[in-house]
């Protein structure tokens, strides 16, 4: 009856601990969702005639126009929004991938999840093929 007893003692251990440990995760993912939530991206152009903020979805939710686009075309600050737009989704970006780390740490599935996610949707910033289109 002794080993029985044994047996149900580590298993109720092992439960304990699997709880614990699926209690812990979920108190994790929900801090990691409520930091990456508050997130932006923020970039300027290269000549700081344009600066854009992005919000966690990766949405425009700034735009500021220094008054020298003036003297470029209608078409170059198109071309430079947009791609100030990119870089501000690669410092979202980076971004959440720093609060994923910070967070849950680099190997958490869930937070590979997050950032691969982001990823997809966002890209690496680097210029895309139709972007003059």
């Amino acid at each position: 009856m002794w080993a029985d007893e044994a047996a149900l003692d580590a298993t109720q251990r092992r439960l304990d601990e699997w709880e614990s440990a699926a209690a812990d995760r979920a108190r994790r993912a929900q801090s990691l969702a409520a930091r990456v939530a508050a997130l932006t991206g923020t970039a300027h152009s290269p000549d700081r005639t344009v600066e854009v903020t992005v919000d966690s979805a990766g949405l425009l939710v700034d735009l500021r126009l220094h008054d020298r686009v003036r003297q470029h075309s209608a078409a170059h600050t198109a071309r430079l929004i947009l791609t100030t737009t990119r870089a501000a989704h690669a410092d979202l970006l980076r971004r959440v991938t720093a609060t994923t780390r910070e967070t849950v740490g680099a190997d958490d599935p869930t937070g590979q999840a997050v950032v691969d996610s982001y990823r997809r949707r966002l890209g690496d910033g680097r210029r895309h093929p139709d972007a003059d289109r």
